[in-house]
């Protein structure tokens, strides 16, 4: 069977900006059929109805909705037209939704809160394309090397092949904190892990910085110096993730979790030995 997977992209986090590719990495499923709709930076209602409008022509199996902070009429708008459509749906998003998240799991959505995707210093006084650029390249490497990344695939792989086998669809409902990315991430060597915890947290703390930089400070002199703090430290927790990483390449333990062609998650953790299916020999 192959299983129909749309994404309805709102605005931009760093979760969302390569999340249909961690399904298909090397552009090879035989299983998946997806389509990405986006509404570009806005994320209104006008915007996030003509996205999510346009991705049920798609007749999608299961529909992805990212956003930062899903409780904002846009995000809201978008879940609740696929929902009404039938379309079991997932929203991936920021911090900012866990506040709803009781009330989205009672309303039959699925959900994945990464923490530690925290909003940019979004100032005009500081933030420029290009320091936005840097921004999400720094959070994005956080968010891979510290396993929240593998946590998100690998909870929609599992409702992808719920699909596939004919059962009700495996919604996640997970809040993507430090300890649970790492786990995802499968360290191996104790240091790496607490580098990597180390990562996630200064990452997850630069929203409260932003939050206050952007909503609450009026001075700009004071707001402007706050978003280059919050950028300053996801820089930080970036070294820190490549770190992390770096020591698990040393000693060869680097856990790479690659798709068959058929959507099975297969793993290895030596550089120079064949992926396999998890629980099979080495």
């Amino acid at each position: 069977m192959v299983v129909k997977v749309g994404f309805v992209k709102l605005g931009s986090i760093g979760s969302a900006n390569l999340i249909e590719f961690l399904l298909d990495e090397r552009a090879e499923r035989k299983d998946l059929d997806v389509r990405v709709v986006g509404s570009g930076a806005k994320i209104g209602l006008a915007q996030a109805e003509e996205a999510a409008s346009k991705l049920l022509e798609f007749e999608p199996d299961l529909a992805v909705v990212t956003s930062p902070n899903a409780s904002l009429p846009g995000p809201t708008k978008a879940r609740e037209l696929l929902a009404q459509s039938g379309v079991p749906t997932i929203v991936v998003s920021d911090g900012p939704t866990k506040k709803i998240a009781t009330d989205l799991e009672a309303k039959g959505f699925g959900y994945l809160i990464v923490q530690a995707d925290s909003m940019l210093g979004a100032r005009r006084e500081f933030l420029d394309p290009i320091e936005m650029v840097i921004f999400n390249a720094d959070l994005m490497n956080v968010l891979a090397m510290t396993g929240a990344f593998n946590v998100l695939y690998e909870k929609l792989d599992e409702a992808i092949q719920s699909i596939k086998e004919g059962r009700e669809p495996t919604l996640p409902r997970v809040v993507v904190d430090g300890k649970t990315a790492v786990e995802g991430a499968g360290f191996a060597n104790p240091y790496a892990k607490a580098k990597a915890l180390a990562a996630h947290e200064i990452a997850k703390g630069v929203s409260r910085v932003t939050a206050e930089a952007c909503f609450k400070v009026k001075e700009w002199e004071r707001y402007t110096a706050m978003c280059t703090q919050a950028h300053e430290m996801m820089s930080v927790a970036a070294d820190l993730a490549k770190e992390a990483r770096c020591i698990e390449k040393s000693s060869d333990t680097v856990l790479r979790k690659p798709h068959y062609d058929d959507g099975t998650i297969l793993v290895k953790r030596k550089l120079l030995e064949k992926p396999r299916e998890e629980g099979s020999p080495g």
